[in-house]
């Protein structure tokens, strides 16, 4: 199923080998299977629309699989937030489209109190600041509304004019997606909580989980 789909892909969207193989690597044919929106995936990998918004580019769930922690192994947010330094270049790829880094551990100060945001990235195609947030636990409402806080430092003390309102990712192990829209204003476009796997997961498992939401 996994090569036909690749095959088909491939004659009906006139790639070359090249395309062909970054599709591949990306792992195309299991992000369609994870993903509630599984066309607006296709659209983007077929080219046939630019990315819009944080959403079309930030991917979710992304696949850290390069960083070698071991699924079943303990480690804290500062053991992944190091090992996605040490592969920065892999995991802004995994990220999405246009990223570049900018701080680590940045320090703000407000009224006396400092805080240290985990990761400070740019988006060049949506020309914002991109705050990553890491959490190794199932994310809670106190986790963002605290990411809400550094992207509204961000809008009123970094940003300049001519540069869209900043996007928060909560890099999380695990999240109640009801929680998050909850927490969320309605019309909220700037916070993102996106989980993370340390391993893809097969295709037998993928089909499995599809079955279940069918």
């Amino acid at each position: 199923m996994k090569r036909e789909f690749y095959e088909a892909e491939a004659v009906k969207n006139a790639w070359s080998s090249r395309q062909l193989e970054r599709q591949i690597n990306s792992h195309l044919y299991e992000r369609l299977l994870m993903s509630n929106h599984p066309e607006a995936v296709l659209s983007i990998a077929r080219s046939e629309k630019e990315p819009a918004d944080a959403q079309d580019i930030i991917k979710d769930p992304m696949v850290l699989q390069f960083l070698g922690l071991k699924q079943e192994s303990n480690y804290y947010e500062k053991d992944l937030e190091t090992k996605i330094i040490t592969h920065l270049q892999e995991f802004l790829l995994e990220l999405g489209n246009g990223f570049a880094f900018m701080a680590r551990q940045k320090r703000i100060h407000l009224a006396g109190d400092d805080f240290f945001i985990d990761l400070v990235l740019y988006n060049r195609l949506l020309q914002c600041f991109v705050i990553v947030e890491i959490k190794t636990d199932k994310i809670t409402h106190q986790d963002i509304g605290q990411l809400q806080m550094y992207v509204n430092y961000h809008d009123r003390f970094e940003k300049k004019d001519h540069e869209n309102p900043t996007i928060g990712i909560l890099l999380c192990a695990d999240k109640n997606d009801a929680v998050v829209k909850i927490t969320l204003p309605d019309d909220n476009q700037t916070i993102i909580a996106s989980k993370y796997q340390l391993y893809l997961p097969s295709e037998e498992q993928l089909l499995k989980e599809l079955r279940k939401v069918k």
